[in-house]
């Protein structure tokens, strides 16, 4: 009879035990109260909290700390609830006791876990390589193995500038995952060279570790290309040289990859040079007409015009028409010399 009054009274405890979850009342006045009031702990490392019962309302009553791993020890109307390596995504510890009139009262201490990801790595999505001026592009934050989710934000950072943060919306999962967080740029070529990477911060707030456990990914340089643009704004001035002097064409254009140059000719024919700057040393008429430079990379190209008048040299031809005139002028003084030298020569006598 005693075994069974016995087992009977265990069954009713356990019964009372059972039935608070769905009857709690979490808004009663002398509620039970947690230390912490939140709990945050890392994936695998101990946990510990303190429940006090009651201050007045739970004296001689039924009262315990529900858990769902874990143990704990009463002293009075203290509950410690301990664990040595917390891997319960869904813990649920609610302390509560039974009031005189048969209601329950309890708490639940609110409760994170988490787990900083295992990797975070950066890369542009769909592309290796250089990237394109004025294209737009993905940059993917890809996290590995990280809980929970919601609390993560991927910070994007060019050199050590962060300039962009994503977070997820509305996931609402708390066990472990691998996500991608994306972010969309257009790169301009002062951007030449500049190293892109991202990180992965796990804030989880004041109660959380401080500062937040942040993963950064590897760091990605990147080369920005874009076509060939003349060095010079506006357009180049029409040429105007003399014949006979040199001539020099300026068709320097800065692009990526370093552009390179085609030259053609006012006749029509390709020209030999293949530098930036064409020289002709002595131009002639014939190089009266238009230059083209056509500047070139993998991105495009430019063409650029050169308009030449060369001037006949008028120099030479007054050079020469004032030696001319000298010597005609020395011919002239010669002949008057001659006749002017004949006609005072003495008549001779004759005998």
């Amino acid at each position: 009879m005693f075994l069974y009054k016995g087992i009977f009274a265990l069954a009713f405890f356990n019964f009372l035990n059972d039935i608070h979850v769905s009857g709690c009342d979490t808004n009663c006045m002398d509620k039970p109260k947690f230390t912490p009031s939140t709990l945050v702990v890392k994936y695998g490392d101990p946990a510990s909290a303190i429940c006090t019962v009651c201050e007045r309302d739970c004296l001689n009553q039924l009262f315990d700390l529900e858990r769902s791993v874990g143990s704990t020890t009463k002293n009075g109307t203290t509950i410690t609830w301990t664990i040595d390596s917390l891997t319960e995504w869904d813990l649920s510890l609610q302390c509560y006791y039974n009031t005189e009139s048969g209601d329950q009262c309890c708490s639940i201490l609110p409760f994170t876990l988490y787990k900083p990801p295992d990797m975070v790595s950066f890369s542009f999505s769909d592309h290796t390589g250089p990237l394109l001026e004025y294209t737009l592009y993905t940059m993917e934050c890809n996290v590995k193995n990280v809980a929970p989710i919601d609390n993560v934000t991927a910070v994007f950072y060019r050199d050590d500038n962060a300039f962009a943060s994503v977070k997820v919306r509305d996931l609402k999962n708390i066990k472990p995952m691998d996500y991608t967080f994306t972010h969309e740029i257009i790169p301009k070529r002062y951007e030449e060279g500049a190293v892109y990477w991202c990180a992965a911060e796990l804030d989880l707030g004041s109660e959380g570790p401080q500062p937040p456990p942040e993963v950064m990914s590897q760091k990605m340089p990147t080369t920005v290309y874009y076509k060939p643009e003349l060095g010079t704004r506006g357009f180049p001035e029409m040429k105007d040289p003399v014949a006979g002097h040199k001539l020099e064409l300026n068709c320097t254009c800065i692009g990526n990859p370093t552009p390179s140059y085609n030259w053609t000719h006012p006749s029509g024919r390709p020209s030999p040079f293949t530098g930036s700057i064409l020289i002709i040393d002595s131009v002639t008429t014939e190089d009266s007409g238009r230059f083209t430079c056509r500047a070139s990379n993998s991105v495009g190209s430019v063409r650029v015009e050169f308009d030449v008048n060369v001037r006949a040299n008028y120099i030479k031809y007054i050079v020469v028409g004032i030696l001319i005139g000298l010597v005609l002028l020395v011919v002239i003084a010669y002949i008057i010399y001659r006749r002017s030298r004949h006609r005072h020569a003495p008549v001779p006598n004759v005998e």
